[in-house]
């Protein structure tokens, strides 16, 4: 989790205009300097009243947010010495935004995802300009993925329905991208994702359970058969601290 703050010069930071408690913001900032090696293991924390000058918050809420990270065992309060660094954040970045279809399907396959279905229906999606032309009928699903019991995105899918008749027992119980791209009758002329950065609405919040506007990435697929016609719409709401983008460049 990371929050949107910024630094004046000479002055505390600017917390985000955001629901969360402001001891979380805090907290995160300190966890951050930790997980970012600037303050290694062993190091000694500045002093509360340091903290609360350079933070610009009330002691309660310094206390707060070091207790928090006591619990999390990231820190350590020792009577007559200081708080000390005890730990460091685990990395959680497992998931790797990838740029082919083949990529792509092997990532579903290996994660092996747990699938909660919480909405079906027949949509029609929303396109945007030169996306394609839209099928006849669509089936809408909406899905929670999870790994290790621990939610990392929500899915709204529109699948061509004529697809989707094929096998809708295995489309209901399977993730869709693999099956889609393991079946010989269907053709996958061009496929295209967009990533962007966003914020977690309150029902996305409460779905991967990360706090209100905490940071999220959003992905939008479109994959395409021969005449154009858009067969799979995808728009994936990541975890941001389940996400990372990793590329070479090009010289």
């Amino acid at each position: 989790m990371q929050i949107t703050q910024t630094q004046v010069a000479g002055g505390p930071p600017r917390y985000a205009d955001s629901p969360m408690p402001r001891y979380l913001q805090v907290a995160d900032l300190l966890r951050q300097r930790i997980a970012r090696g600037i303050w290694p293991e062993g190091h000694r924390l500045p002093s509360l009243e340091e903290l609360v000058t350079e933070f610009g918050v009330a002691r309660v809420t310094v206390r707060q947010a070091v207790e928090l990270l006591a619990r999390d065992g990231l820190v350590s309060p020792q009577q007559g010495r200081g708080t000390f660094v005890t730990g460091r954040p685990s990395n959680e970045r497992w998931l790797s935004v990838v740029t082919t279809l083949d990529a792509l399907a092997r990532v579903y396959r290996d994660t092996e995802p747990q699938i909660v279905n919480i909405d079906e229906a027949t949509s029609a999606p929303a396109l945007r300009p030169g996306e394609g032309v839209a099928a006849e009928r669509y089936v809408y699903m909406r899905r929670v993925h999870s790994r290790d019991g621990k939610p990392y995105c929500v899915i709204d899918i529109h699948l061509d329905e004529r697809i989707f008749r094929r096998s809708p027992k295995r489309f209901r119980e399977e993730t869709v991208i693999p099956l889609l791209t393991s079946m010989k009758s269907v053709k996958i002329a061009k496929a295209h994702q967009v990533l962007t950065i966003g914020t977690a609405d309150m029902e996305v919040a409460r779905l991967i359970d990360v706090p209100l506007n905490a940071p999220v990435a959003e992905v939008r697929r479109v994959f395409r058969d021969p005449d154009d016609r858009v067969i799979y719409l995808g728009e994936v709401v990541y975890r941001g601290d389940a996400i990372h983008v990793e590329m070479d460049l090009k010289p």
